[in-house]
């Protein structure tokens, strides 16, 4: 059973890198957030935060590039189904770009409140 599970998270881990590396290799807007997280991962370090804050910039920096995988996942799945205009593709497309603006104002939010006080 041990060996089993061992297999099948190999299986999953391997399906996740492969989706993070064609994310990578094709969404601009990936490598965008992932430049935004060394910049706000490097000042989370730098300044003086407690661990608490701390984490929760870089556990909302994560957050950011897991909502635009999700983000990609939707524009992809849309377009295989067709690559005709139709309303209800633009709603999932455009709610799917919604969560991470979402996502990232939160992280917005976090450092606003943690340099402020």
């Amino acid at each position: 059973m041990i060996k089993r599970e061992w297999e099948r998270f190999k299986l999953r881990a391997k399906w996740s890198w492969e989706g993070w590396l064609y994310c990578w290799r094709n969404e601009h807007s990936l490598q965008q957030w992932v430049l935004a997280n060394v910049v706000s991962a490097s000042l989370a370090f730098i300044l003086a935060l407690t661990p608490a804050e701390r984490a929760l910039i870089l556990a909302l920096g994560i957050l950011v590039l897991a909502a635009e995988l999700m983000n990609t996942a939707v524009e992809k799945a849309v377009d295989h189904i067709s690559l005709e205009k139709h309303p209800l593709g633009k709603i999932a497309k455009d709610c799917a770009s919604g969560a991470v603006a979402i996502t990232a104002i939160a992280a917005g939010v976090a450092w606003l409140v943690i340099l402020i006080g």
